[in-house]
């Protein structure tokens, strides 16, 4: 059986085209990704606006070091023929959402966790270094968001309660692309057209499994953030009411807790304690490495 794995990988990197090549070495990947506590939360429909706005920081610093290096790369043989950012960028309709959610100051007020400045640090690493694995980036980033963009979009307008067209959802819109499906038909076919050593190949594929891993690792530390930060703010939140309060007032803040089935069964109850969570990560510039 291991043997006939071996045989199979072989002849998938021997006989497909590079697209193919890349959906078959990420396919473990993929499903990983998928199966995080961030993504997991869009699937069910439940994405609150502090996973949100966070997420929204760290998009901004990775297609921010993506779209700079691809510009800089751009008459490379391997990147010219991928490289279509009046259809594809992203980094200004991102600037746009953060200035929605955190006002014109929002530069001031970005959150990422380590994960995001590795991930960012690899793209200007290889822009400088071997500019041909910028294609496997640029391939899982914008395929991605271009394959899940509308939906993606409606669940988050839904979550947060934006009204159709309302500002804050820019990063799902390619206004540049009138068919998602033919152009992504026209952007393997052009990747697929792409001459590359077999060293380079491997290189490629081993980028496109990487890049799965760096934003597995982001969507990790984002979570990670958000949850710590929550039991900080409880922390600081018991302790503070502890320290102004004497006996007496103790027991008659007791008698008024809300009953922790309560705070489990009310969602209202969960977005508001989320967006303290939210403002108090931007605002103390809490880092979770």
């Amino acid at each position: 059986m291991e043997n006939q794995n071996k045989m199979h990988s072989e002849a998938v990197l021997t006989n497909s085209d590079l697209s193919e090549q890349i959906k078959a070495v990420t396919k473990d990947s993929h499903v990983r990704a998928e199966n995080t506590e961030l993504m997991l939360s869009y699937q069910r429909g439940q994405i609150n606006l502090p996973q949100y706005k966070l997420l929204l920081c760290s998009l901004y610093e990775i297609y921010q070091a993506l779209e700079e290096e691809l510009d800089r790369n751009s008459e490379h043989p391997c990147v010219t023929p991928i490289y279509f950012p009046s259809e594809l960028a992203r980094l200004e309709s991102l600037k746009r959402d953060l200035e929605f959610f955190y006002g014109k100051d929002w530069k001031e007020m970005l959150v990422v966790p380590a994960a995001t400045k590795r991930y960012a640090h690899r793209l200007r690493q290889i822009g400088k270094d071997n500019p041909e694995y910028l294609v496997a980036h640029a391939y899982t980033r914008y395929l991605g968001d271009l394959s899940g963009g509308q939906v993606l979009g409606r669940i988050t307008q839904k979550s947060l309660g934006l009204k159709s067209g309302e500002e804050g959802l820019a990063f799902f819109s390619f206004p540049g692309v009138s068919s998602p499906n033919r152009f992504k038909q026209l952007y393997r076919g052009r990747m697929n057209g792409i001459e590359l050593t077999e060293e380079e190949r491997t290189g490629v594929l081993g980028e496109a499994v990487l890049a799965f891993e760096f934003n597995i690792e982001v969507f990790d530390g984002l979570q990670k953030m958000l949850s710590e930060t929550e039991n900080d703010n409880n922390t600081l939140q018991r302790h503070a009411t502890h320290s102004k309060l004497d006996n007496g007032d103790r027991e008659v803040a007791k008698s008024l807790q809300i009953p922790a089935s309560l705070n489990n069964a009310s969602p209202l109850f969960r977005m508001i304690l989320g967006l303290c969570v939210a403002l108090a990560t931007v605002g103390m510039g809490i880092y979770v490495f």
